[in-house]
């Protein structure tokens, strides 16, 4: 298959055969580089990929992050749940 990001064609493979996705996730490349340039200093679309590519590990980090906060506390609620009910059957 080939994508377009800013201005260049790359034919890839999408790896897990879901084409659909493999374009989203170019247009979203595609997307963060063009706003990128537009307050950038640089035309350079290697260091606007570079930008594009540290702005996207970015978000992936603290989306990570928000994801392991909500997984612990998920996580502890649980355990507090199941500690209630372990001694509410206690007492019966």
């Amino acid at each position: 298959m080939n994508v377009r990001i800013y201005n260049q064609v790359y034919a890839i493979r999408a790896s897990d055969g879901n084409v659909e996705r493999t374009q989203q996730l170019a247009a979203m490349v595609d997307a963060r580089m063009r706003e990128i340039s537009k307050s950038a200093l640089t035309s350079d679309s290697l260091k606007l990929a570079i930008l594009a590519a540290l702005h996207i590990a970015d978000e992936l980090d603290k989306a990570t992050s928000k994801y392991s906060e909500l997984n612990q506390a998920l996580v502890d609620r649980s355990n507090k749940c199941a500690a209630m009910l372990d001694q509410l059957l206690q007492d019966e």
